[in-house]
């Protein structure tokens, strides 16, 4: 405890002011040196009655004793130095214990101190990085959609990538894009031992893109994953230098994924006949290109405003009723929290992103009217499960409505948010009836206690990545 080191020390200078020895002051005391070592050192301690004696013995009061200041400036650093070597950052390097000793220069003592106060700054900042990693995240939202979620200079990488392999339409193959990997220098490679972090590792070095092997026949996402992997050599993306600027490759890699899975011309072409037809369904624009319906709604986001011009919101939602992501330039107006982010807040239980998951046939998508404080808003969604349930909305105004399959759907409900009567409060009397009279335990996430990791690469453990590349590279 840093009470008994500080304890500790002014005992030993009291005693050394005094001009007596441990075994003077033990006889005084009526007490063994060893026994006084271990007090001097913070390691045990002192009954009352012992320290009353040691105080009578050098001249001070208990109070003096019991001082919580160090008793001189080379005793206080001397405690921090050693408060900070018992500090869990400092064993985790693995590194050996410094005593400070009497012949140690206190500008060396200083130095020390100042380095782990400086490790200890770094693990606190480490702490925030949620709060950083949302605000960075919420910036980048306000940026695309400012341009309407959509990056005309990464469509054009894309539909340069895919010309170059001659992929006109329809779904992308496994081969082609194996193809477009090895235009950029890189081999996919298939293996089940990737560190448990990480969806895909590149090895630069030796020009390989290692993704899982394919759980389901044909792997739609694996070509997404491989994609994203070309994406860093394409963009010419670097290592990140701050939680902004790995979001930012994120959603860019994942951008040219999409646009090469789906590409511009053709995916416009597609949506401009459906429009025409009154018939635009996310179901109809997956299965034309053989992607995931997550993938096909995130692409109509790309497309929707810039090349038909709509305005849309997009939203995947946990079965718990927390939001995963978001995207919205029509208006929908989504929960947000302090800091202006929508990830983790809970949308209303009105909204077709929850009405869904109340339905027993969820092989097509569900549809329905939706009244909000904002207007009027016509959503189709699509529930699945993958780790957890969870649900793919996409909606657009009501006057956009005209244009989507299912429009004439009955559904309709009212959504009063961010009112708290509207599906946040009991109803009237139902709290005064079970206050004081229940309790609920919260099913709460575990993830929402631990920082986010503050590596290169967030989220991706360091120590399993490089195990894993040298593993691989040995195997050359």
């Amino acid at each position: 405890m840093a009470e008994l080191a500080t304890l500790g020390r002014r005992v030993r200078h009291f005693r050394s002011r005094a001009g007596l020895t441990l075994d003077q002051l033990g006889h005084a005391c009526d007490t063994a040196p060893s026994q006084l070592s271990l007090i001097e050192n913070g390691k045990r301690e002192p009954r009352l009655s012992l320290l009353e004696s040691i105080a009578a013995a050098v001249g001070v009061s208990v109070a003096d004793l019991l001082d919580p200041q160090a008793p001189t400036g080379r005793d206080a650093w001397e405690i921090e130095l050693e408060r900070a070597q018992d500090s869990p950052a400092y064993r985790e390097l693995g590194l050996p214990r410094l005593r400070p000793s009497k012949t140690m220069p206190e500008e060396t003592l200083r130095a020390l101190v100042g380095l782990h106060r400086e490790l200890d700054r770094r693990a606190r900042q480490a702490v925030a990085t949620p709060e950083q990693a949302r605000r960075a995240n919420t910036e980048l939202r306000a940026r695309m959609r400012e341009m309407d979620n959509y990056l005309p200079d990464v469509e054009l990488l894309a539909e340069e990538a895919v010309a170059a392999v001659g992929h006109s339409g329809g779904a992308l193959t496994h081969r082609t894009v194996a193809e477009m990997a090895e235009r950029v220098g890189l081999t996919i490679v298939h293996t089940d031992d990737l560190p448990h972090s990480a969806r895909a590792v590149v090895d630069m070095e030796h020009g390989r893109i290692y993704i899982p092997p394919a759980s389901i026949p044909g792997g739609h996402g694996l070509r997404s994953l491989a994609l994203q992997a070309v994406a860093q050599a394409v963009l010419e993306h670097r290592e990140p230098v701050d939680y902004a600027d790995f979001l930012r490759q994120r959603l860019e890699a994942s951008y040219y994924a999409a646009a090469c899975l789906m590409p511009r011309p053709v995916a416009v072409a597609f949506l401009e006949e459906a429009k025409r037809a009154r018939r635009i369904a996310i179901d109809d624009f997956r299965d034309a290109f053989g992607v995931t319906h997550e993938a096909a709604a995130l692409r109509f986001t790309n497309l929707a405003t810039a090349h038909l011009e709509m305005p849309l919101h997009y939203v995947r939602v946990a079965g718990d009723g927390t939001i995963q992501g978001a995207y919205e330039n029509d208006g929908l107006p989504l929960p947000l929290d302090a800091t202006g982010s929508t990830e983790g807040e809970v949308v209303c239980r009105f909204w077709s992103a929850r009405r869904a998951f109340a339905r027993t046939t969820r092989t097509t998508e569900h549809y329905q009217y939706t009244d909000t404080s904002a207007g009027t808003f016509f959503e189709a969604t699509q529930t699945g499960i993958g780790a957890e349930e969870y649900s793919i909305t996409v909606g657009v105004p009501y006057a956009e409505s005209k244009w989507f399959r299912g429009r004439e759907t009955p559904a309709r409900e009212r959504s009063t948010c961010p009112d708290v009567t509207c599906c946040r409060r009991p109803q009237d009397g139902l709290a005064e009836r079970w206050h004081g009279k229940s309790w609920a335990s919260p099913r709460v996430r575990p993830y929402l206690f631990a920082p986010l990791p503050h590596g290169t690469y967030p989220g991706v453990d360091d120590r399993e990545l490089h195990e894993f590349l040298q593993a691989h590279a040995e195997e050359i």
